[in-house]
């Protein structure tokens, strides 16, 4: 258990990506606090998940793309853990898969307001907790999108490039405080997202069908993602900061 004694927030945490990133977390030994916006049932679920582990655990709701909702969630979650060492921006939305030119203004907002927008204010108010801790770490989860820049995927694309640009800068930023920040980076990722993509996209109805074509077989699970950060915050990996780390299998 490599993360005892240290606190983390995972935004988007009720399922998907971020409920196998909390749950590792918690496993590895760390109290966690998760960031939802409106699946109440699911955030509690993950709630009871990470106690069954013997961790603290608390969800709090909060639209990350409305800064006044992460400025109430954010120090309520800091209270409840007594401080904030790691912090995981994963809350992320899909686009609607239109060309830049069919692209509504709106559209282009919303994608931008979560992924890059709502990872600012979530790190923004972090910070000050984090800067006194004898060790922070700040993950920022984007995408193999960054890599692929396929057509009809701008806002998507542009909002994890966005993101990615501002975790390398922060890195540079923060380590005068002793604070680690690293992109991970995962391809296609058998999530409920994953499966309305694939089903749009390739017109796959089980996802599990695209296993033997994925590198080594399968398709990238939540828990996969969840221990690579739990690495990444442990002490064997302390020198590594500011970097982007791609896991999927190699290439998809």
């Amino acid at each position: 258990m490599r993360l005892i004694g240290r606190s983390a927030l995972v935004t988007g945490g009720s399922r998907g990506v971020g409920r196998g990133v909390a749950l590792v977390l918690a496993q590895e030994g760390a109290d966690v606090a998760i960031l939802y916006r409106r699946d109440q049932q699911s955030a509690q679920e993950t709630v009871q998940a990470i106690r069954s582990l013997g961790r603290r655990a608390e969800a709090f709701q909060a639209d990350v793309s409305d800064f006044n909702q992460v400025k109430e969630a954010v120090p309520r979650a800091i209270d409840f853990l007594g401080k904030v060492d790691i912090l995981v921006n994963n809350a992320g939305i899909a686009s609607r898969g239109n060309t830049l030119a069919d692209t509504e203004v709106e559209e282009m907002h919303r994608v931008l307001g979560v992924h890059f927008f709502g990872a600012f204010y979530c790190t923004k108010l972090v910070l000050p907790v984090m800067r006194q801790q004898p060790r922070g770490d700040i993950f920022f989860i984007s995408s193999r999108a960054t890599q692929n820049f396929a057509p009809r995927h701008v806002p998507y694309a542009a909002a994890k490039a966005a993101m990615e640009a501002m975790a390398r800068c922060l890195a540079k930023e923060e380590r005068q405080y002793n604070i680690r920040v690293n992109v991970v980076a995962p391809g296609l990722v058998e999530t409920e997202m994953g499966r309305r993509l694939v089903r749009a996209t390739q017109g796959v109805q089980d996802i599990k069908e695209l296993y033997p074509r994925m590198p080594f077989g399968r398709v990238i699970q939540p828990e996969d993602i969840g221990r690579l950060i739990a690495f990444l915050a442990s002490p064997e990996a302390e020198l590594i900061s500011g970097q982007v780390i791609y896991i999927d299998g190699g290439g998809q």
